[in-house]
């Protein structure tokens, strides 16, 4: 009797409809409001006024890492890759520098404590990423083993 053949397709996720962009974004918006509580209530070196601040620093922080990071990132692209990616954890930093300096009501004291709030930042979304919800995305491809008869 002859092994069995197994052949691999890649099969691609159906994505439901799922929420509306108004939706996504609210939850996104809601997502960093968090992110920059958690950076908050963790460093004393960051602060929010009041929390019309905080939402409104995290619609711009948004906004900012939506538009302006990946271009950035792609600018940037020689540079990370002699510095292993270092250079990416700075573009990070800038958007955080860059919500400081548009919202008046949050406030970041030295550059140290720029360094800690990036770093929390880019932990929380890794355990985000590892978290299932709405945040994830979806239509991924995975790929499936399939058996064929005998040859």
């Amino acid at each position: 009797m002859s092994p069995a053949r197994y052949e691999y397709e890649v099969v691609e996720r159906r994505r439901s409809p799922g929420p509306p962009l108004v939706v996504r974004l609210g939850i996104s918006w809601l997502t960093n409001a968090l992110i920059l509580a958690i950076v908050v209530a963790l460093l004393s070196g960051v602060t929010v006024n009041n929390a019309g601040s905080l939402l409104e620093a995290a619609a711009v922080f948004g906004v900012l890492n939506t538009l302006l990071k990946p271009l950035l990132r792609l600018v940037t692209l020689p540079l990370a890759l002699l510095s292993f990616g270092i250079a990416w954890f700075f573009v990070s930093l800038l958007m955080l520098v860059l919500t400081k300096d548009i919202v008046p009501g949050f406030h970041t004291h030295g550059f140290w404590t720029l360094v800690e709030a990036t770093l929390i930042i880019w932990i929380v979304n890794l355990v985000l990423d590892f978290t299932p919800g709405p945040w994830q995305v979806s239509g991924k491809r995975r790929r499936r083993r399939i058996r064929r008869g005998d040859a």
